[in-house]
């Protein structure tokens, strides 16, 4: 029982620490700052295979290529924003994990909101109904004479 349960510790850890295998090492920039920026950059980037994850997390091929892109727009000498823009021009506005806020993808930022207000009014409705109906039951509660020429009737 405990070598399975260690066994299992074993797995989830490696599932777990698979992010930290995506980035390979000669990817990784000499210059720290630079580094960093790519990883920031990288994490707000969608993996065009995987779709869930970002391409800093991902280990598909089409992922390396896009990590060593931002990697090499960075030496070129671009702003994060830059970079950004490039793969939106290139990919579209799908490839960033968080949608930015336009006229476009509006409808991606209303929506959650808009689904609890319906959600909190259907059921304040159900509530209210509810207690409509309980009230209304309890006026139609037969009397106790009622109850007797009932018993009679049987």
């Amino acid at each position: 029982m405990i070598r399975a349960a260690r066994l299992l510790f074993v797995v989830l850890g490696l599932f777990v620490a698979q992010s930290a295998f995506a980035v390979e090492p000669d990817e990784i920039l000499p210059d720290p700052n630079l580094e960093a920026r790519a990883r920031v950059i990288s994490g707000e980037l969608r993996c065009l295979v995987c779709q869930n994850q970002s391409i800093d997390d991902s280990a598909a091929p089409l992922a390396r290529d896009l990590r060593l892109l931002v990697r090499e727009r960075l030496k070129q000498g671009d702003s994060d924003s830059q970079v950004m823009d490039y793969l939106v021009q290139r990919f579209g506005e799908f490839i960033l994990l968080r949608p930015r806020f336009e006229w476009q993808t509006l409808l991606l930022w209303i929506a959650p909101f808009a689904t609890l207000a319906l959600g909190a009014i259907g059921a304040f409705v159900a509530m209210r109904r509810r207690r409509a109906h309980s009230g209304a039951e309890e006026e139609q509660r037969l009397t106790d004479a009622e109850l007797a020429e009932l018993k009679q009737l049987e």
